[in-house]
């Protein structure tokens, strides 16, 4: 078994080494000057189970190209499997044509990813369930909540609690984390005009004098976030916090957090943090390591990786 980071999260994939107690492979990926990729790998490959870590955040598409170079390095390598580890999946928004003569991004990253010369896919929480139907190769889909269950146990009693979705595709995901702790749900019914811009128009169910969580998967400019947080604190809830397996946090996504009425934003390190996340006073990171480098010891060995959740 070898592992193999990339540049986008390092310290993600250290942490994940550190966890397996396994070294990571010597491999140079670098830039021309007319910043082209260039990937070297330094160690023999021939015949070995590797992964590669590497999550498609920002910049997305440098990000992107690393993975598929290294992938096609270590196919060319002969590696006997090869593993994309993908913490946070790229393009997953662009799951369906969401017009006319619109693309679905995420399945032509998928068929990219396996020409390229991978196997199998792990990654957390996709953005849409339907996206593992877009790869014709296996593809494990971790779930951030078993980190997130043992954070909220520490900070919150399950007799005033309220889970909140953010909207009605999120149901499913905050009904999880509802049924773990026995608690009510409630949902935001909000209007998306474009992207990026959302309002809150109606919250279905009884939020005062109850401690609201927020549940989603991504956060990016943290606009639905924070209107949701704001009109559930007009309700009479006594306070909010949102837990969020990828913080993109783009543009002035933490200072419009920091401002806001929310208590805490809690994301996981999928995505490497920024200068903001780290000095912010209501964003803290969760690791996944333990969670990820568990899956890829499972997937080596051939064991099941689903029990992990059970």
């Amino acid at each position: 078994m070898k592992i193999v980071a990339c540049n986008s999260n390092r310290a993600l994939a250290e942490a994940i080494s550190a966890y397996l107690n396994l070294p990571l492979a010597k491999a140079s990926i670098r830039r021309f000057p007319d910043m082209e990729v260039f990937v070297e790998i330094l160690e023999n490959m021939r015949g070995e189970d590797v992964f590669v870590v590497q999550s498609t955040s920002y910049p997305t598409n440098d990000n992107l190209m690393e993975l598929l170079i290294t992938l096609d390095a270590l196919r060319r390598g002969s590696a006997r499997r090869i593993t994309a580890v993908m913490p946070y999946f790229g393009y997953g928004r662009q799951d369906r044509k969401s017009g006319p003569r619109t693309p679905i991004s995420s399945k032509l990253v998928a068929n990219l990813i396996t020409v390229a010369g991978a196997d199998r896919v792990l990654t957390m929480d996709l953005h849409a369930g339907q996206i593992q139907g877009f790869f014709d190769i296996p593809l494990d889909n971790l779930a951030a909540a078993p980190v997130f269950f043992k954070d909220m146990e520490q900070r919150f009693n399950a007799d005033d609690m309220m889970v909140v979705s953010p909207d009605i595709g999120g149901v499913f995901r905050a009904r999880l984390i509802a049924k773990r702790f026995d608690s009510d749900l409630a949902i935001i019914d909000k209007r998306r005009e474009k992207a990026g811009v959302s309002e809150v128009m109606h919250i279905i169910g009884d939020v005062r004098d109850r401690r609201c969580i927020l549940i989603d998967d991504i956060v990016d400019s943290a606009g639905t976030l924070c209107n949701a947080a704001a009109a559930l604190m007009e309700e009479g809830a006594t306070s909010v916090s949102a837990y969020c397996a990828h913080g993109v946090l783009s543009g002035g996504a933490v200072a419009r957090v920091s401002s806001s009425p929310l208590e805490n934003l809690i994301i996981t390190d999928s995505i490497a943090a920024t200068e903001a996340v780290r000095v912010s006073h209501n964003v803290q990171q969760l690791t996944v390591a333990p969670l990820i480098a568990e899956a890829m010891r499972r997937i080596s060995e051939e064991t099941s990786v689903s029990s992990l959740f059970d």
